[in-house]
């Protein structure tokens, strides 16, 4: 039988089907097999959706494994039933804080409007945006109907706590003093919440269970943020003292601590972000920017220079701890290609974030009252000075979820 031509006409977000060469060069992506061709990431192998992923990856010939990892990416680009994890547990700052900051005598906190605008019942819930963060869709995409829940919050309690808690704290960091500037939840006490957590699991499931849970759940972790905006930058006491690359050692010393008590208390699938284009958040351009609209260079220059040596790091702690899966889950690249690239992907502005005048606003700064909040916050990269809108953050969790496909395979 002879088989037609057959034209595809399919919308492709271009970091899912496009590979950047050079500031003027774009490469279409694709890869062939000897059985068939695949394009655009994957995105379009709809056939697999719904199939058992183990009965999935037996039938995979010896040529074909090295598709596994992608296999798995797919199911997570579309509706899967059923969890692929048991639980999700989250540590860090306000990218990932869903509400732990509520209760806190802080000025760090997002549970007032117009925060939670675009969110389930429109409710303002802690979450450092409009709507949903990366951390909400990654988990809808992997097979959660619920949210984990806010450890400090009412919620965390009985069963909820099966599907694992959210540790974060917006302002917190790798740096201790950064969290006790702010009186918000550092990370040292964020996991001694995680060691209360897993005594409440044991009583809650039983030992075995319990241990089991821990380990075959995803742990993620992004922070380093705050300490270098809301810290290192402002704080002369840290910057006259330190220059960038002897304060990132001084972050990655705790983040080599953090994960080795982390896998300690029976952890063993890590997922770690790096640093965003700090220099490109419009309330540090604004800040730090001298009058220029565009990205500071000298901020970028120090996260990249961080997430360097966070690599580094994970793969001497990878190699030091024979059961841990760590990985580095990149966010600098794919919301710089955001910023770089606005209209490519969707989006019409991203010097202003969507929240008042959108040049500075964060926290209490952006509230109902802010003048100038814009209607319609899918336009924008940014819904305040510091943090990405849902529409944004929809495009960064898919970048997010192919980073960390290793950690969701068996």
């Amino acid at each position: 039988m002879e088989v037609p031509d057959v034209t595809v006409h399919v919308k492709l977000k271009p970091l899912n089907a496009f590979v950047k060469l050079s500031d003027t060069v774009r490469c279409f992506s694709f890869s062939s097999v000897e059985d068939f061709s695949i394009y655009g990431n994957l995105a379009q192998i709809n056939f697999l959706i719904g199939y058992d992923t183990e009965k999935l990856l037996s039938h995979l010939s010896s040529k074909m494994k090295f598709l596994a990892p992608f296999i798995f990416l797919t199911f997570l680009l579309f509706e899967v039933k059923g969890q692929i994890v048991p639980a999700l547990f989250i540590f860090g700052d306000s990218i990932v804080d869903v509400g732990n900051n509520n209760d806190l005598v802080t000025l760090i906190k997002a549970n007032f409007p117009p925060y939670g605008r675009d969110f389930v019942d429109h409710e303002p819930t802690g979450r450092f945006s409009n709507g949903k963060l990366a951390l909400d869709i990654i988990a809808e995409k992997i097979g959660f109907t619920d949210h984990q829940p806010a450890y400090m919050s009412d919620k965390a309690n009985g069963e909820m706590l099966l599907i694992g808690a959210n540790f974060a704290s917006a302002a917190s960091g790798y740096y201790n003093a950064t969290a006790i500037l702010y009186n918000t939840i550092s990370l040292s006490q964020q996991l001694e919440n995680y060691r209360e957590y897993k005594n409440k699991l044991v009583d809650i499931t039983g030992k075995s269970n319990a241990s089991s849970r821990i380990s075959r759940g995803i742990h993620l972790i992004s922070a380093g943020s705050s300490d270098f905006l809301q810290n290192y930058y402002i704080n002369p006491l840290l910057f006259t003292t330190n220059t960038p690359d002897t304060f990132s050692d001084i972050l990655l010393n705790s983040y080599d601590h953090f994960i080795q008590n982390l896998y300690e208390l029976g952890a063993r699938r890590i997922g770690v972000a790096t640093l965003p284009p700090l220099g490109c958040l419009p309330a540090a351009i604004t800040a730090f920017g001298h009058g220029n609209n565009h990205c500071v260079a000298r901020l970028n220059n120090n996260a990249i220079s961080f997430n360097n040596k966070l690599r580094h790091r994970s793969q001497r702690l990878t190699r030091r701890l024979s059961k841990l899966k760590l990985v580095v889950l990149d966010i600098y690249n794919p919301l710089h290609t955001l910023i770089t690239e606005p209209a490519e992907n969707g989006f019409a502005e991203v010097r202003r974030a969507c929240c008042g005048t959108g040049l500075l606003e964060t926290s209490i700064l952006c509230n109902q009252h802010s003048i100038g909040t814009c209607s319609n916050a899918s336009q924008y990269v940014f819904w305040d000075g510091f943090h990405p809108t849902e529409a944004a953050s929809q495009i960064l969790a898919g970048s997010l979820l192919t980073s960390g496909s290793s950690l969701i395979q068996p």
